[in-house]
């Protein structure tokens, strides 16, 4: 039923892309528009309210039939546009849109034979007012309270013992405990058990280094070498990723060897994951342990000599108390009236974790009323006699089944993604919107209903937050493996997407979302031949490059394609298609394609025949030049290059070069903000360039090098930025500081920008203060500053950023700050959360007087502060402190950050922690004086 309601809402938002735009590729005819409409209208009211009730064979068989009508519908609209795009000059506009019409019109038949079986099925069905619709018909965009999801996720319910063996194991001194593996079934809790253990704070204390993977069923030895090499390094991926796997692992042994390391493998499979891997963990005869959590016992056994810890299923009393947490929270207790019939359904789930926290995120979104709860138990009591596996998945599919129509696909589509994968949340919410999967809420936008999905989804136990980033917003998803199984299950059912781990022949479906990722089964190249036999996909992930042409693809609307290390050489050996063919794919709305060469490379003019592009991701090492065409791109939302030169848009009027929906702009080059530029981006919200004239001289006269050639005095018509970054190195190769300093920047008309609240300036150390301070003061509505290069002085900081009463976040980098003292007062920084100072090498003294003086601060980050003397002792007084890290500092600074965590245990503080970093040569400690301030909390 997934893909039926996916296929209605997207092929509304078809029809609304081709009306939406000023120049459609394509005309439809007004009449048909309507009664298309009015169908779906009606078969999606059927389907939200009725979709429950949808049992027998020959109702399913319905379903089906509505999926295929509405993927009919969209196939002649779509495959038209495609034809008078490509062909302009072949059939005349009149013959194409006859035949659309027709095509239409046979379609619409079907439909209206479609909606009155269904008006037929809804008065034979009578009004719905039982359990079923009460419990989950939330209509899009409606949600019900529930507990906040902050102190559910790691949530520990009967897992005492096994944790206190777990850290004995740990801590201790037995020879014979290098390896610890803990053992049990999908969803019992390995992961959960091994994270508590991990970030306690006694663990953080104990080891030198602790680094994480998951290793997951397919075996990536390099993914897993690169993940612990920069764990432990602080290096990124990319820069690495030249590195063969013998260097990673003679990388990661060096690092490893001497000192005391704790390294958790989390969801391993199979010996050969381990054998590939052991080499590089040097036994250093001190203590180190590697953590192992996997289902298989006799796994278990081949690594380590023994059973390993074992997770046992939770005893009645403790599934009802998690349970209780789940549905209402840690303060609020079970209504008396449900207690009986709740610890019915927690005596139900048998003990596992996983399914107590799912039933209990589809209790806590429902209605709390007894009928409903007495459903939820009835059907559990039906599965309680299953195999374990089975019966863990079947209670998985009950919460997937009572989910609202609406959120089904948006589940399903999780299971795309590899396993075990990051899944970056703004990725995903694009993706969603491509795909045509989200129905309009009024008055949001549709990425705005995408985080209303999430939400849903992760108050339902169903997605699980990975990481946040400093602003407290989510940055990265993961799905438990289970979860991922059900997921796939249901796809495959649902005809929802295809992949070789499916089993799926794709000749046999009508197939419209493939993935072939890196990690499929063996049977990848057959099924990548088989491709041309689905010529009606609209959505091809491909992490190689042997998938062959995209040539049967006509109608792509999702194109995620990721290079290989000879994808350039293959290029020409024909071996695989030119870049130049994905822009044939005219009806793409979201496209990204990695390109590992660093080459000049220009974009295709022909790239504004893509009339519906939305996103546009290019990884690729050297510069993009954009063509001039890319004004056209009406529909584009999302720019992001690694290094894009984007040309300036021609002198015209109307509306044929503008972007009126121009989101975000990332990493372009030179931008110039002159008035044809600023009028054509008139709602642009997150911005990011670089100036670098290195890259210009090619390209321009030395004398067109001017600091004014950029406009800067246009930047504040931009209204609706909320975000801007903006890089500087102009004067490490030309120019005159006179001149840089005085006009270059037209600082104070950052005040102009009322809706900014993230902005992000590295500076040459030429700009004016006095323009910079002025334009900051007024920024009421930043939220985070980062700064390099500005030199502000102390006073400005306190004052005038300082008074910025929505700031959280403040990073001041190098020459942000010159003087040696900062003096704090009461008053300032009243929402500050995160500080950053690093690389200010004249800071000597900073006072603050009273820990008021930032009354939320939780994370504190010094860096490279050479001259230091301590930190304020007042920061061991506030109370909402949570960290504070310190990198390459003095060693008085250090010594003050032990008093402050010692001030902060004294007032109760217990998740206060203070991380220092040495650096080679720094500080003037011995090693036995270092190791004597190390405490539960430093």
């Amino acid at each position: 039923m997934a893909t039926a309601y996916a296929a209605l809402v997207s092929l509304v938002q078809t029809i609304e892309h081709l009306q939406q735009h000023p120049r459609p590729p394509l005309s439809l005819d007004k009449q048909q528009v309507r009664s298309l409409q009015d169908n779906v209208a009606v078969l999606q009211e059927f389907l939200e309210l009725y979709s429950h009730r949808l049992t027998q064979e020959s109702e399913d068989g319905l379903v089906v039939r509505i999926a295929d009508v509405a993927h009919a519908a969209e196939d002649v609209i779509e495959s038209h546009i495609v034809d008078q795009i490509l062909h302009q000059s072949g059939e005349n506009i009149t013959s194409i849109h006859c035949h659309v019409y027709q095509d239409l019109q046979k379609v619409i038949a079907d439909m209206d034979l479609i909606r009155k079986e269904v008006i037929e099925i809804t008065e034979r069905m009578g009004t719905v007012q039982d359990h079923q619709l009460r419990g989950n018909s939330n209509p899009p965009g409606s949600f019900m309270s529930s507990s906040t999801l902050q102190g559910r996720k790691q949530a520990m319910v009967g897992c005492d013992d096994v944790l206190n063996e777990l850290m004995e194991k740990l801590t201790g001194r037995q020879s014979d405990c290098r390896i610890i593996p803990i053992v049990g079934m999908g969803g019992i809790g390995k992961t959960t058990l091994a994270t508590n253990a991990y970030e306690n704070p006694l663990i953080v204390e104990y080891f030198d280094i602790r680094t994480w993977i998951t290793v997951s069923q397919e075996i990536n030895t390099r993914e897993n070498l690169l993940e612990l090499v920069c764990q432990i390094s602080k290096e990124r991926k990319e820069a690495l990723r030249g590195m063969g796997d013998e260097g990673l692992g003679e990388m990661l042994y060096k690092s490893l060897s001497g000192r005391r390391y704790l390294i958790v493998m989390d969801d391993m499979w199979s010996i050969e994951a381990w054998d590939k891997l052991k080499l590089f963990f040097p036994n250093n005869n001190n203590e180190s342990r590697i953590v192992i959590t996997t289902r298989l016992s006799n796994l278990a056994l081949q690594i380590s000599g023994s059973g390993g810890l074992r997770m046992n299923f939770l005893e009645e009393d403790e599934s009802w108390d998690l349970f209780c947490k789940i549905v209402f929270g840690e303060e609020a207790g079970c209504p008396l009236e449900l207690e009986e019939i709740g610890k019915t359904i927690a005596e139900n789930c048998k003990g596992l974790p996983l399914s107590v926290i799912v039933i209990g995120g589809l209790l806590a979104k429902s209605e709390k009323s007894r009928d409903y709860w007495e459903y939820i138990a009835e059907n559990l009591s039906s599965i309680i006699n299953l195999e374990e596996n089975e019966r863990c998945l079947r209670i998985l599919f009950m919460s997937y089944k009572e989910l609202p129509i609406h959120l089904k696909s948006c589940f399903l589509y999780m299971g795309a993604y590899p396993e075990d994968e990051r899944i970056r949340a703004s990725r995903l919410r694009k993706l969603w919107v491509s795909e045509g999967l989200l129905k309009p809420i009024s008055g949001k936008s549709l990425e705005e209903v995408a985080k209303v999905y999430t939400k849903e989804l992760i108050d339902r136990n169903l997605m699980m937050i990975d990481s946040l980033g400093c602003m407290g917003k989510i940055k990265f998803y993961k799905m438990h493996d289970l979860l991922r199984d059900l997921c796939i299950r249901e796809a495959k059912k649902e005809r929802f997407f295809c992949s070789p781990e499916l089993g799926q022949d794709i000749s046999s479906i009508q197939c419209r979302i493939v993935v072939l990722d890196q990690g499929t089964s063996k049977k990848k190249n057959d099924f990548s031949k088989a491709l041309h036999l689905a010529p009606l996909v609209r959505s091809f992930t491909c992490e190689f490059y042997e998938a062959g042409p995209l040539a049967p693809f006509r109608l792509l609307r999702v194109l995620k394609h990721y290079g290989t290390e000879d994808y350039h050489e293959k290029i020409w050996r024909n071996e695989v298609y030119p870049i130049e063919a994905i822009f044939k794919q005219v009806n793409l709305r979201y496209l990204t394609w990695s390109v590992p060469v660093s080459l000049f490379y220009r974009l295709p003019s022909s790239m504004h025949l893509l009339w519906n592009l939305q996103t546009l991701v290019v990884k690729y090492d050297g510069i993009v030049d954009a063509p001039i065409e890319i004004w056209k791109m009406h529909h584009l939302k999302h720019v992001d290059v690694l290094r894009l030169r984007l040309p300036d848009p021609p002198i015209a009027t109307g509306d044929e070069f503008v972007l009126p929906n121009l989101q975000k702009m990332c990493n372009i080059i030179n931008l110039k903000f002159s008035e044809e530029v600023v009028k054509r981006i008139p709602n642009i919200k997150k911005l990011s360039w670089t100036y670098d004239d290195y890259h210009e001289h090619d390209y321009c006269d030395e004398d067109d090098l001017s600091p004014s050639r950029y406009c800067f005095e246009n930047l504040g018509r931009l209204q609706n930025l909320e975000y801007l970054d903006c890089i500087d190195y102009y004067d490490h190769y030309y120019g005159d500081d006179d001149d840089l300093s005085s006009s270059r920047y037209c600082l104070e008309n950052l005040g102009r920008l009322q809706k900014l609240e993230d902005l992000d300036c590295r500076f040459p150390s030429t700009v004016r203060r006095s323009d910079l301070v002025e334009g900051l003061s007024i920024l009421h509505s930043l939220n985070k500053l980062s700064l390099q290069g500005s030199c502000l002085q102390w006073e400005d900081v306190t004052t005038k950023i300082g008074s910025l009463s929505l700031l959280q976040v403040l990073k001041l980098g190098y020459k942000s700050v010159i003087g040696p003292m900062w003096e704090t007062f009461e008053g300032q920084f009243s929402s500050l959360k995160f500080l950053q100072i690093s690389s200010i090498h004249d800071m000597e003294d900073w006072t603050v007087a009273e820990s008021s003086h930032f009354p939320c601060l939780k994370f504190l980050h010094l860096e490279l502060l050479c001259k230091l003397k301590k930190i304020p002792p007042s920061f061991g007084e506030i109370q909402t402190l949570e960290r504070i890290e310190l990198n390459g500092c003095t060693d008085s600074a250090i010594v003050s950050a032990k008093e402050i965590a010692e001030q902060q245990e004294e007032f109760g503080n217990q998740d206060f922690r203070v991380q220092v970093y040495i650096e080679e040569g720094q500080p003037d400690f011995e090693e036995s004086e270092l190791k004597s301030l190390v405490s539960h909390n430093f």
